[in-house]
């Protein structure tokens, strides 16, 4: 059997997935990063290989995410690739007609547009979290429930609170007055996500021609009360795909697959990977103003890689 690895590193989670050669998923991991993206992909590797087929052979491996650089370097990339294009090779391999995508991290948001199956815009926030997964999180534990059961609850309600959604400060501050004038749980819940939606389409997605169909990704997706929320809002049906949680491994995997066909072989260590000693360390080049932040990346007291400096001074193991 052949199959193809992607991994996805962001700050919240850390995702592996393994796709076979007709490109539907084998296997598919979930886990925190916790801060610590070489410990999170050492044990995802480890634990994806215990799952695996003894006679699967991988044939390409792509890295994507914000230490999309550090985990290529580990595991011997053949393609190293931005969000934007991992999670949008997934959506159009799931749903081949999709012109947007809704992405909701714990951490980050972002909306992309495709039009016949080429990204035409696309734009993020990562800057206030009343957008993203963590304010829910945080409201979850202010009302002291499961965030698992949110969705749920949302559903029930029958008349949601309007909430002030734009800064996730004065969002708590609201829901506690909310709280104190007498609204029931599943009403404040219901106006809390409706608050996400409408700060996520007021910011990240303002000024963008939402077309259906429309895919909903990301770790924030399994909340059927934000899913209900985008269908009232946007007017349409919001597709959320199987596998919503790990679509940018997804489409780290599914870059590599046509990566390696071109290339006729695969640059992957080897899943050994995850019982080598990578270490991360850095310093302050003081070549020029600019002062740049250089990465080494070193095995076994081998430098592997570097990487941070503007000029490129350093980009070549020999400095």
């Amino acid at each position: 059997m052949h199959g193809y690895l992607g991994i996805d590193v962001g700050s919240v989670s850390t995702n592996v997935v393994v796709i076979d050669a007709d490109r539907e998923v084998l296997q598919a991991l979930y886990i925190r990063t916790k801060g610590q993206p070489i410990q999170a992909v050492k044990k995802g590797l480890a634990e994806i290989a215990g799952l695996l087929p003894a006679d699967l052979v991988i044939r390409g491996v792509g890295t994507t995410g914000s230490a999309r650089r550090l985990s290529g370097v580990m595991v011997g990339a053949d393609i190293v690739k931005n969000e934007i294009t991992a999670h949008a090779i997934a959506a159009s391999h799931v749903v081949p007609q999709a012109q947007t995508i809704l992405e909701i991290g714990g951490q980050d948001s972002k909306i992309i547009l495709l039009r016949h199956g080429v990204v035409t815009d696309f734009a993020m926030n990562t800057v206030c979290a009343a957008g993203t997964g963590s304010f829910l999180d945080q409201q979850a534990s202010r009302l002291n429930i499961p965030i698992e059961e949110f969705g749920g609850m949302a559903l029930r309600s029958k008349t949601p609170v309007r909430i002030a959604g734009r800064c996730s400060v004065f969002a708590e501050s609201d829901m506690i007055h909310k709280q104190q004038m007498g609204h029931n749980t599943e009403d404040i819940i219901a106006g809390l996500c409706e608050a996400l939606v409408r700060n996520y389409l007021n910011n990240v997605g303002k000024g963008k021609e939402i077309l259906a169909p429309v895919v909903f990704q990301g770790g924030v997706a399994a909340n059927l009360g934000i899913r209900a929320a985008f269908e009232q809002a946007l007017g349409m049906e919001i597709i959320v795909p199987r596998h919503f949680n790990v679509m940018g491994a997804i489409g780290a995997a599914l870059l590599s697959r046509e990566e390696v066909k071109h290339k006729g072989h695969t640059g992957f260590k080897g899943f050994a990977v995850s019982d080598m000693d990578y270490r991360a360390t850095s310093f302050e080049c003081q070549g020029c103003s600019n002062l740049c932040e250089v990465i080494n990346i070193s095995v076994d007291n081998q430098l592997l890689a570097r990487w941070g400096d503007r000029c490129g001074k350093w980009e070549t193991l020999a400095g």
